[in-house]
């Protein structure tokens, strides 16, 4: 955002073979937080770039031009990173989440209206002998870097729950964090994820209460929450990880032909 498009379109004139990519993560759900200024971000350098790569499906947003090459690509994992293996051991945690007012901001802001904070709170409600770990809600700051890394260490299931209603394709880096970890994800069924995995490596839910039913269940069965946990990480790291995410940018911005089979990309 820094970069202003007339510093890239002299640079465009000033070398004819430099090829430009946009690599877009926040939410561009209409329902969802900042619609109209992420809608404005990304069309804003339209003109001077070559290729667009989002962390939404294109196919769900109408504001995009059909000519230029949008993409979608996953959130990507990486080894480095997601070194825990959750589904190895007893967590004494059943369901982490946490939430916060922006990148490593470190508190809440006063009178932040999320409508997650209201979706948890019921789903705690209606959940009973479940035990959440839960940050960014009832005054309970955001934790960030090694307190986030801790915390999340000791926990069976991670929620995946981004603001807005669910758009297909569209998550958080939350969703890394969660299954690159061998936690168990748990996510939206309208994000449409089932399209890369199956029942056995994450948790769709439909709804609340199809959410609360699947969480109970998990919590009292280690055998099932370690494989799907297992499985979850194993398909996440192979398929999506940040080798494959660059080499696909690569491929996609500079035309190349690569032998390489994405599975996000038909």
């Amino acid at each position: 955002d820094m970069i202003s498009k007339d510093i890239l379109y002299n640079l465009k004139k000033d070398y004819s073979n430099l090829k430009i990519a946009q690599w877009f993560l926040d939410p561009l759900n209409k329902n969802g937080p900042d619609f109209q200024k992420n809608k404005k971000r990304i069309l804003d350098k339209s003109d001077v770039i070559d290729s667009n790569f989002l962390t939404t499906s294109p196919d769900a947003l109408g504001f995009l031009s059909n000519k230029k090459l949008n993409y979608f690509i996953p959130n990507p994992s990486d080894q480095s990173m997601e070194t825990l293996n959750n589904y190895k051991k007893d967590c004494s945690n059943d369901v982490f989440f946490a939430l916060s007012h922006g990148v490593h901001r470190g508190v809440l802001k006063s009178g932040k209206i999320d409508d997650r904070i209201n979706f948890i709170e019921k789903l705690r409600k209606i959940t009973s002998n479940v035990k959440f770990d839960i940050y960014g809600v009832d005054k309970v700051q955001p934790i960030w870097a090694d307190h986030y890394f801790k915390t999340i260490a000791n926990a069976k299931m991670g929620l995946n729950l981004s603001r807005g209603e669910a758009i297909k394709y569209y998550s958080s880096d939350r969703i890394t964090q969660i299954i690159g970890n061998g936690l168990v994800c748990l996510i939206d069924q309208k994000t449409e994820y089932g399209d890369f995995f199956s029942n056995k490596e994450m948790v769709f839910y439909k709804n609340l209460s199809d959410l609360s039913e699947k969480i109970s269940k998990l919590s009292k069965d280690e055998k099932l929450r370690k494989s799907i946990g297992k499985k979850g990480k194993e398909k996440y790291m192979k398929y999506f990880n940040s080798k494959l995410v660059a080499q696909f940018i690569i491929d996609k911005t500079l035309g190349i032909e690569n032998k390489n089979k994405y599975i996000w990309h038909k």
